[in-house]
């Protein structure tokens, strides 16, 4: 592989799982650990790694911040992937990955994500619509997943199996063509996390920039605590939709918003603490996460 490689792993308190994913880079990348302040060892066992670099960003600034700190600190390079600390990349996906950019098109290559059991993990989505928000709230993102291009996010085993152009793909593990990252400029702190990667992807398309899924190349994932932690939850949601404010105007925003609402609400009748964080988290928007703790 000729292609001058770099890896930024964006780290918060991510001592159990960091190792394993030094362990499964290969050789010959250059290694920027962004630190979000983290309280445990991960800045040990970090400076402690052969060839890794550690960037403290001194408190905990968010998944963005962490990707521009750690791409300020690289040198020269033709790629970089952003990772999370609990992924693990299997062998010869990076190639796989640089491979993606023989169209110079494509800006952003994600790999097929799979959970630790092997099973797919879905991490496609299509463009984020009012129809396709009013659908998701209905009757449900996984199940109108399934059905055509109804979903935003993609749950078709058979769309994993292929490669091609997403509107997005999850932000966990992506790799980013120099190309991309300086006509695009930093990502948007202010997103903090979840919605950062849509937003970049979305700004990039515009650009005229592909996001290219590459389904032989495999990274291994343990997933986060969106869908558990209303904190999390509340956020992801509110950022869902200034997205779409963002990117589609102000009366799809409206429609959008009002889907949103309405799918929140119906989960939060049922008992569900999350949609309950993130209802009060879109109508009241004082009660919205301005800082990660820290």
């Amino acid at each position: 592989m000729t292609s001058r490689v770099a890896v930024v792993i964006v780290t918060y308190n991510s001592a159990v799982t960091l190792p394993t994913c030094l362990a499964a880079l290969p050789d010959g990348v250059e290694i920027v650990v962004a630190d979000n302040n983290s309280r445990d060892d991960t800045c040990d066992i970090a400076k402690n790694t052969p060839g890794v670099r550690v960037v403290q960003l001194g408190r905990n600034a968010g998944y963005a911040a962490g990707i521009n700190a750690g791409i300020a600190a690289l040198g020269e390079f033709d790629h970089v992937l952003v990772v999370n600390p609990d992924a693990r990349v299997r062998p010869g996906a990076i190639p796989l990955l640089v491979s993606a950019f023989d169209n110079p098109r494509v800006g952003i290559a994600a790999p097929r994500l799979e959970n630790p059991d092997g099973s797919l993990q879905p991490s496609l989505r299509r463009p984020p619509t009012v129809g396709r928000a009013w659908a998701e709230a209905l009757l449900g993102g996984n199940r109108v997943g399934r059905w055509g291009t109804l979903g935003e996010l993609i749950t078709s085993p058979e769309r994993y199996a292929v490669p091609g152009p997403a509107a997005w793909a999850t932000g966990g593990v992506l790799m980013l063509s120099a190309a991309v990252c300086k006509e695009m400029g930093p990502w948007d702190e202010s997103f903090l996390l979840y919605g950062e990667e849509t937003d970049f992807a979305l700004r990039a398309s515009k650009r005229g920039f592909l996001t290219w899924y590459a389904p032989d190349a495999v990274v291994e994932h343990d997933g986060g605590e969106s869908g558990t932690n209303p904190m999390l939850w509340a956020l992801l949601t509110v950022n869902r939709v200034r997205v779409v404010r963002r990117h589609n105007g102000f009366l799809p925003f409206l429609g959008y918003y009002a889907a949103v609402v309405l799918g929140e609400a119906i989960r939060a009748a049922s008992g569900r603490p999350t949609a309950r964080a993130a209802l009060t988290a879109l109508l009241r928007p004082s009660r919205r996460l301005k800082v990660l703790p820290q």
